[in-house]
């Protein structure tokens, strides 16, 4: 890999010369075999993994494991400043560990960086590692078929353009100042879709409780067509360009709606493009996901284009005259609903998932179609408030990732 041009004065540094010899500089997190299920408990030392480190805060999530386990696992532990990376699926993903914090270690699905604050200024690190510059790196060290992975090995060898410590600290004050600015807009679009959770809970009930005594029918019988898992395409059908047919696969499928424009596309006949086709009332459901809590997670399609899925999806069409698909797809992404009757459907193992016979025993309740339809038009309402939202914040994408550009290339 070519090195592009810094200041006289910066010097490139390799992750691994960064640390201090107290703790290694890479630290994976400890095998699955050492942190199974059976050893969480309800409180005590808490277990970080993926999830906080996407959500960017080490308050969600509530795994927790005893004293004496904590202490067999504790070359895993984390420390205030200590980086968090997530490793598997969305990879790349990364967190510092504040001052005030609960005691705990990381999860397998974790790397913890260790580096010497008398080198390094962990936020301005942080930063670098979502620069075009660090991703290049990442996505040339990575490997693995439909989820991308990285290694300590790989990270170890990440090279850094260093410059003084105090430089490091103006460069990361000036990003984290445009990166608020980013979370402000991300927190807004989090409480309008916010709004949305207790307009369902207000308007139907929790569907646990069913205060309102709605009738409870399993999916099986709401379907207007047969479950259909999705096509599987070999490497050599896709393409780069836009000649082919654009295709829905997992990694796109766990943000509530499918985003087009950007997905990947296939060398579809007509038939597979007419069998695999998506329109706008159905909802697509993840088979399977390494993150338990992912499993049978629904998602919506829109746009007028072709849009055809792949094997990890199952398509739902439901009964438009029983149940509306903006309904079910709020339904099926309700926490409530998920942990009382998706996730008792789901298998537990290395990869977590459901199955068409398991999507068929969903207990759904079924409130009359004219108050799904209100709830439809108040959907429909916020959803374009949030469409707003998402332009502003690519705006404020746009700004963070000129200066990324520019601050590291000596250029802020």
């Amino acid at each position: 890999m070519k090195l592009p041009l810094i200041p006289a004065h910066w010097s490139w540094k390799v992750l691994s010369e960064l640390g201090s010899p107290e703790r290694p500089v890479v630290k994976a997190g400890p095998f699955g075999s050492s942190l199974k299920k059976e050893y969480y408990v309800e409180s005590g030392f808490r277990v970080y993994g993926q999830e906080q480190v996407i959500a960017g805060s080490l308050s969600v999530g509530d795994y927790y494991i005893n004293k004496e386990k904590f202490e067999s696992l504790k070359s895993c532990e984390v420390k205030a400043g200590d980086i968090l990376v997530s490793l598997v699926g969305t990879f790349g993903k990364i967190l510092v560990v504040p001052e005030i914090f609960e005691a705990g270690i990381i999860n397998p699905r974790l790397v913890r960086l260790s580096l010497n604050p008398s080198f390094v200024n962990p936020y301005f690190f942080c930063h670098f590692f979502q620069s075009p510059l660090a991703q290049h790196q990442i996505k040339l060290k990575s490997h693995g078929g439909t989820m991308d992975i990285l290694n300590t090995k790989n990270i170890s060898e990440l090279l850094v353009p260093l410059p003084p410590l105090e430089e490091q600290h103006r460069i990361a004050a000036i990003l984290d100042k445009a990166d608020a600015i980013r979370r402000k807009r991300k927190e807004a679009i989090r409480l309008t879709e916010e709004l949305l959770r207790s307009t369902f809970l207000e308007m139907f009930g929790d569907p646990v409780t069913n205060p309102k005594g709605w009738e409870f029918r399993q999916l099986e019988e709401l379907l207007s067509e047969p479950l259909q898992n999705g096509a599987y395409f070999h490497k050599d059908y896709y393409v780069e360009d836009n000649t082919g047919t654009e295709m829905v696969h997992m990694s796109d499928a766990f943000y509530g709606m499918v985003k087009r424009g950007n997905l990947k596309r296939v060398n579809a006949t007509l038939a597979e493009i007419e069998k695999y086709n998506l329109n706008s009332n159905d909802v697509i459901v993840t088979r399977r996901s390494l993150n338990y809590e992912g499993s049978a997670k629904p998602c919506l399609v829109s746009g007028d284009e072709p849009l055809i899925f792949e094997s990890s999806l199952i398509r739902v069409s439901v009964n438009q005259k029983i149940i509306d698909h903006i309904f079910f797809f709020s339904y099926m992404s309700l926490p409530e609903a998920r942990k009382a009757f998706v996730f008792p459907n789901v298998t537990k193992s290395t990869i977590s998932g459901i199955n068409q016979a398991g999507l068929h025993r969903i207990p759904i309740f079924l409130p009359p179609l004219s108050i799904q339809m209100n709830y439809r038009k108040i959907y429909e309402k916020v959803k374009l408030l949030v469409l707003r939202h998402e332009k502003t914040l690519e705006q404020s994408d746009n700004l963070f990732n000129s200066l990324l550009q520019r601050a590291f290339s000596g250029e802020l």
